[in-house]
């Protein structure tokens, strides 16, 4: 079974923004869940949902889409916190300014803004870089699996 567009977009976000100087690796493509101090800092990348763009589409055939994409870094609370959040949007933004149509497979993804917050909810206080981001991309509609080349 293939993966719907919104996946494959998450999936090509996410291999740009893996091995971030700090981050590394510890990137999740799912919503945010508690993590353990040996995950930090991380980044998780999901997305909240998209809708058609009837202007842009032709219903019976395709749609151009718009998602909005959220990138989370997570670093735990420590004094330089805000230090370390501020490296990794800085990071994340420039990996993405890099790649404005997630090779082809969109029109472009655009920065929209960032909150930043502190989680002391949990075992491991947290602070929180969350990064919105607008991805325009289009489909069949027939074929939701898979993006059309943007450009």
């Amino acid at each position: 079974m293939s993966t719907h567009a919104r996946e494959q977009l998450r999936d090509i976000i996410a291999a740009y923004v893996a091995n971030l100087t700090t981050t590394s690796t510890r990137v999740y493509r799912n919503h945010p869940y508690a993590v353990t101090e040996a995950q930090l800092p991380c980044l998780f990348i999901y997305t909240t949902g998209d809708e058609m763009l009837p202007e842009y589409s032709s219903p019976a055939r395709q749609h151009v889409r718009e998602m909005e994409v959220i990138i989370e870094g997570r670093a735990q609370a420590k004094s330089d916190v805000d230090e370390t959040l501020d490296d990794i949007g800085l990071e994340v933004e420039t990996a993405i300014a890099a790649h404005t149509t997630l090779a082809g497979a969109a029109h472009f993804i655009e920065y929209q803004g960032c909150e930043v917050e502190i989680d002391a909810e949990h075992s491991v206080p947290t602070g929180i870089i969350r990064m919105t981001f607008t991805v325009r991309y289009e489909i069949l509609v027939t074929a939701p699996g898979t993006p059309l080349l943007g450009g």
